[in-house]
């Protein structure tokens, strides 16, 4: 398991951002040489934990639990094979493209070294957002992208450290419990019936998850309702 590429992005203009700034982020290039990963701080406050890495909108991107995007280099193959074009490394605004790692299969909570000195927390998957749908310029992406399941993995900063394109991704926390970046994004968008299992995670899950499904357990109890609530971002 290794990172193939590391990728930042800059500051780009576009008409489909809601950024103030009518900026995005999202085109990010794979670098050459290590790129330093930090805690970049709460959101709102802080952006990518990758140095040189633009996070244009800061209300819906970045922070301690959004601070490194992970996408599986498998999952952005099989993406070229169905919209039948080439998908650069980075082009899903991923600052990790793995080769070799589960992404969806990750645990909440499960941790991996990189390199020497670097450790990330698994946290969530990645909502779509429009933002993602303008770039990709495919009609009715954020429905696709929701049904395909593969989400790539948001990770918080355990340990800081450099980063580079080649690094092993090590495993070296695996929790007990059954709460995957799949099913946390199913939760979030497709089957929120799920949102009580995910507290499994606890507070190794994403703050606006965690406040999500504790929201829907004191309203609907532990146990699946009749009626579900509406889906997500489906």
């Amino acid at each position: 398991m290794k990172v193939l590429t590391v990728n930042v992005g800059r500051p780009r203009a576009v008409e489909y951002t809601d950024a103030r700034s009518g900026t995005t982020g999202i085109d990010k290039r794979p670098v050459d040489g290590p790129v330093q990963v930090t805690d970049p701080g709460p959101k709102g406050e802080g952006g990518s934990g990758l140095s040189g890495d633009a996070v244009c909108d800061l209300r819906h991107h970045g922070g301690t639990d959004q601070a490194v995007y992970a996408f599986a280099r498998e999952d952005l193959d099989a993406w070229e094979r169905e919209l039948g074009r080439p998908l650069a490394n980075g082009t899903f605004g991923e600052n990790l493209t793995t080769s070799g790692v589960d992404v969806t299969g990750a645990k909440v909570g499960e941790r991996w070294r990189i390199g020497d000195s670097l450790v990330l927390e698994v946290t969530c998957g990645r909502i779509p957002c429009r933002v993602f749908a303008g770039w990709l310029g495919e009609k009715g992406w954020v429905r696709r992208f929701t049904r395909n399941g593969a989400s790539g993995a948001y990770l918080r900063v355990i340990e800081p450290g450099e980063i580079r394109a080649g690094d092993l991704v090590e495993v070296v926390h695996r929790p007990d419990h059954e709460v995957t970046v799949g099913m946390a994004f199913r939760a979030e968008t497709t089957e929120r019936a799920l949102l009580p299992q995910v507290l499994a995670a606890g507070e190794a899950l994403h703050a606006e998850l965690l406040k999500n499904a504790r929201a829907y357990v004191a309203k609907y109890g532990p146990a699946e309702p009749e009626v579900a609530g509406e889906p997500g971002a489906a």
